[in-house]
């Protein structure tokens, strides 16, 4: 079978076993195909994270493509039909972990490269790519330590372009100009431990936070907005006790904020703290932010990414702020118009990860209009 560019690309970057924050070489491998299109790379290492920051060209402005080459685990290997780090093209969808997030994605703007630049190799501004092996994991030594070093030396990106698997259906269907932020509460109450059959030598912190924890539940936080659904509250972990005779002294819950641009991370604090004080809880609160939202309103990016996808595939795409957190949220803050455009994300972390092989090619014309919208025309 005589394979495309960008699925040769992509094959090769999966054979590579980069589980977090493994990058497995795949950085050096990009770098065979953009160093001889006139992109210098520089390597930034931090812990045990490998970034590489690439650019052709030294004046603004700058579109650089964001993305990451570390994958999730696999789970049991016995659970997948392929053995996932070994690319299989199988009824006409190419299977292995990273196939859809986001090794195809990777390899898609690679090659958009290597033919837009043989065609406008005097286009105006610059071309960059963002690259970790850190985006799976902790990302504390990745995408943000990169943009740090960026933002120290005043070197700017005008609009980013990250390849997360936004599609739904189609490729395009669905562009991500947008997302929530990610707030984590780390709550302890605080009660006295003792007997159950004499409670009244105790207090028991799991009764006493039941009704706060309810009413944190059934509240409001706000109605969302036209870019935005409204901000949920989630518990994630309950834990307290230590058995069944025994009352226990301290409660401990996790809950997350997935929260629009209606709130603050501050506004959503202070409000979680007058609802614990008014139920007069004696308690300990750690906050950790993942994320503040970040949106990119209809503009040269959102346009470019629309009308190429129309240019390629005929239909129409939608907006949507809908989903996790990704990388984008360390480089809107930096004044970067932010869009994610990738392949279908319906096997994504799961077994027998695949997306069709065509849509790989598709992808790759699609940014090479892009390119061809915010840097030539």
């Amino acid at each position: 079978m005589q394979l495309s560019p960008t699925l040769e690309l992509a094959m090769n970057l999966i054979r590579r076993r980069s589980v977090t924050p493994d990058d497995a070489d795949c950085q050096a491998l990009m770098m065979q195909h953009l160093e001889p299109l006139g992109f210098k790379g520089e390597s930034m290492r931090f812990g045990d994270v490998d970034n590489l920051w690439a650019r052709r060209g030294t004046e603004g402005p700058v579109l650089a493509f964001a993305g990451h080459t570390d994958v999730v685990p696999t789970g049991p290997e016995k659970n997948w039909s392929i053995a996932p780090f070994e690319p299989t093209i199988r009824d006409g969808y190419l299977y292995g972990r990273g196939a859809a997030d986001m090794k195809g994605s990777l390899a898609a703007f690679v090659t958009a490269c290597e033919r837009f630049v043989a065609q406008h190799p005097d286009h105006k501004g610059s071309i960059a790519l963002l690259i970790t092996s850190d985006e799976e994991g902790p990302a504390l030594d990745g995408t943000v330590k990169v943009v740090e070093t960026l933002e120290k030396r005043n070197e700017k990106i005008d609009w980013c372009l990250i390849g997360e698997p936004s599609s739904t259906h189609q490729v395009g269907d669905v562009i991500k100009n947008g997302r929530r932020g990610s707030l984590h509460g780390y709550l302890t109450v605080h009660g006295i431990q003792g007997h159950v059959a004499y409670p009244h030598l105790a207090e028991n912190p799991v009764h006493t936070a039941a009704p706060a924890l309810d009413a944190l539940a059934k509240t409001e936080w706000d109605q969302g907005n036209e870019f935005f659904p409204a901000t949920t509250f989630q518990i994630t972990k309950v834990d307290a006790g230590t058995g069944s005779n025994v009352i226990p002294g301290e409660l401990t819950v996790h809950f997350n904020f997935r929260y629009c641009t209606e709130n603050t991370a501050e506004s959503l604090q202070q409000r979680v703290i007058d609802i614990l004080d008014q139920h007069k809880l004696k308690y300990d609160l750690q906050w950790h932010l993942s994320g503040e939202p970040f949106l990119t309103e209809r503009g040269s990016l959102v346009d470019a990414a629309s009308k190429g996808i129309k240019a390629v595939t005929g239909r129409e795409t939608e907006l949507s702020t809908s989903g996790g957190t990704s990388d984008g949220r360390f480089i809107a803050p930096t004044g970067a118009q932010v869009v994610e455009l990738g392949p279908v994300n319906a096997t994504i972390h799961k077994t027998d990860e695949c997306v069709k092989a065509e849509d790989l090619d598709t992808l790759s014309a699609i940014y090479e209009e892009m390119l061809v919208r915010l840097l030539v025309e």
